[in-house]
């Protein structure tokens, strides 16, 4: 059996899959590019396989300990008066626009974290220089110059993962969303709703405003859009390009813009999903966003990441020879992996319009859908199945 495995990232997929290889024996070492953990960040849903996989681990009381309690989401109107509501979990399949479990990226990543953190070693502030594979393991070469060798190494990071493109350059083929977003988190305020509140407006433009922790509302503002490299600015060119397109609109876009230069969790990114036609490598292996990010819109990217840590280690755990569990593990995730990425192109474009009449339409279909009779019919449009894959017991 392999014994030794490096896992680069450390955040949901990437402690999922160390706290999994410590628990089937391995020994376990984890880099990661920033200098520190990294806490907060955006809500996140937790669904279907990802909650029996945090139930195997002991960890689902405590991820709904941490919980954001959003109630659901409204959809609103410029004056904030509800057009359409849809509660937590009434959607059928826990595949609403709100799950039943809310929580913070970083929380969920803290919390699988912290129940790992003594079985591996982590390491912060490093990242992969080179890989250099053998018949018997792989020679890694870490930015910080130290040298290491293990049996495998598994990416875990996240849609732009640099390893990635160092150990298989030029091999995603992304498919890009149409979708501009940013997120951060801003000061609550006591009118703030237990529900997410969606605003659209025209020109494809929109933002969600939903019930965070500790004095917070996470922040998402959209723009559907095709792609002009904007995700390789720097952060302040970014931070000035969302503030000039939402200048001149009502809602809370005041409140919001006015927090906007002082948040220190800001994320600006184009939204694309990664489209790899293998995920391993001799002894290299992808996991989580780095291997198929589904994008926020698909809803189950957070458990896409859970279950795949976990199948990864226990593929691992049942060989001695890498590659044969990395083919298992592949053959088991793609599909699942690829039903969360099978969200329409057109889905943006209709969610949020650039017209009058299309904003009209969109609000109109809102209501209906919202209605009890039709609610459950629609929860695929806000999310891909979580339950379409059968986990095994490892």
């Amino acid at each position: 059996m392999s014994r030794r495995i490096l896992v680069t990232g450390a955040s949901v997929a990437g402690t999922t899959a160390a706290w999994w290889l410590a628990r089937h024996g391995f020994s376990v070492d984890v880099v990661e590019r920033a200098s520190s953990f990294r806490d907060g960040g955006q809500n996140v849903d937790v669904r279907g396989a990802a909650r029996e996989v945090l139930r195997r681990m002991g960890l689902e009381d405590a991820a709904f300990a941490r919980s954001t309690r959003e109630l659901g989401t409204d959809w609103v109107a410029e004056d904030d008066s509800v057009i359409a509501r849809f509660e937590a979990g009434d959607s059928g399949a826990d595949r609403g626009p709100t799950a039943e479990m809310e929580i913070r990226r970083g929380d969920i990543a803290r919390i699988i974290y912290d129940a790992v953190a003594a079985r591996a070693n982590f390491r912060f502030g490093d990242s992969i220089a080179d890989v250099r594979q053998d018949g018997d393991g792989a020679d890694v070469r870490f930015a910080s110059g130290r040298c290491e060798r293990y049996d495998a190494v598994v990416v875990a990071e996240g849609v732009g993962s640099h390893t990635r493109e160092l150990l298989f350059p030029g091999e995603n083929r992304p498919r890009w969303m149409d979708m501009t977003i940013a997120y951060f988190s801003i000061p609550s305020q006591p009118g703030d709703s237990a529900y997410a509140r969606q605003y659209n407006t025209v020109d494809g433009r929109g933002a969600t405003l939903k019930p965070s922790r500790d004095g917070k509302v996470g922040v998402y503002m959209g723009i559907q859009k095709p792609p002009e490299g904007e995700h390789e600015w720097d952060v302040d060119r970014q931070r000035r390009y969302i503030a000039e397109q939402f200048a001149h609109d009502g809602w809370e876009f005041p409140r919001i813009l006015q927090e906007l230069q002082g948040v220190d969790d800001f994320y600006f990114d184009v939204l694309r999903q990664v489209r790899m036609d293998r995920w391993s490598d001799g002894r290299v292996v992808l996991t989580g966003d780095a291997a198929w990010c589904p994008t926020s819109l698909s809803g189950i990217g957070t458990t896409l990441a859970i279950v795949g840590g976990y199948v990864l280690a226990g593929e691992l755990s049942k060989v001695s020879d890498p590659v044969t569990a990395f083919a298992a593990y592949e053959k088991l995730m793609r599909p699942f992996a690829e039903e969360g990425q099978n969200v329409p192109k057109l889905l943006p474009r209709l969610l949020w319009p650039h017209s009058e009449a299309g904003l009209a339409v969109m609000r109109t279909a809102m209501r209906i859908a919202s209605t009890p009779l039709v609610r459950k019919m629609v929860g695929n449009s806000f999310a891909r199945d979580s339950d379409g894959i059968d986990l095994p017991r490892y």
